[in-house]
């Protein structure tokens, strides 16, 4: 992992922070849920074999960065319905975390959830590990116009929603292709890694590869690694 110096982010007043994945540990898998959601959705929409459906899905997410946007763009389902039926989960796997909590709170300036999922969804996983309270804003598919990260124009509404001004913003993600963008922009980029690199069943766009250019740190350990950036009192 990369060890974090603090003096790259003495100018950093704005904060952001993907969702899943990012504000909680891989190893939960809560997302892994969701997927199964997505998956008995779009085999009830198109009446398909629980195997196809889940190719499909998995290829509607690796083309147009969602599996909604694919389902939109080629068999335009109702979105609201859709990130319903995705997030009907089970939370109860998440748990407080305090020293994440500090963390965040300790951190000056801003701080925002930016995800491609709902707001509802965010709300949930937040108040779940006790950081709600700590975010000025969440900014979800749904104020994206349901264009989602990866794309130019997602980060481009956030910005202009946000007021985020880039030159002194960091952003933490999971997903490596997700900060690509952000560092075009001038963004400081985090890449939360599972524990160990045990990424499980993943998309190999997912992972962490040989193309690291727009990562600036990687990490494992998020709240740890805010703590050593924060500012010396």
């Amino acid at each position: 992992m990369t060890h974090p110096v603090a003096a790259d982010f003495e100018t950093i007043h704005d904060w952001v922070f993907d969702l899943d994945n990012t504000l909680y540990p891989h190893d939960i898998n809560l997302f892994a849920q969701v997927d199964r959601n997505m998956t008995a959705y779009v085999a009830e929409l198109l009446s398909l074999p629980a195997d196809e459906a889940r190719i499909l899905q998995k290829q509607y997410y690796r083309d147009h960065g969602t599996t909604l946007q694919g389902l939109m763009l080629n068999h335009e389902v109702d979105p609201d319905d859709f990130l319903e039926k995705a997030h009907a989960i089970d939370y109860s796997m998440l748990v407080p975390n305090p020293a994440l909590g500090d963390a965040i709170k300790a951190l000056p300036g801003r701080k925002f959830i930016f995800t491609n999922g709902s707001v509802p969804h965010a709300e949930k996983v937040s108040r779940a590990l006790g950081i709600f309270d700590h975010f000025d804003d969440i900014f979800d598919i749904v104020a994206a116009g349901y264009t989602p990260k990866p794309a130019a124009d997602a980060y481009s509404r956030f910005l202009e929603r946000s007021g985020v001004d880039t030159a002194h913003a960091a952003m933490f993600e999971d997903l490596p292709r997700n900060l690509v963008q952000p560092k075009a922009l001038g963004m400081k980029t985090v890449l939360i890694v599972p524990r160990n690199l045990e990424y499980g069943f993943t998309e190999t766009f997912e992972r962490l590869g040989t193309e690291t250019a727009h990562v600036d740190y990687v990490t494992e350990d998020l709240a740890g690694f805010i703590a050593a950036i924060l500012p010396q009192v």
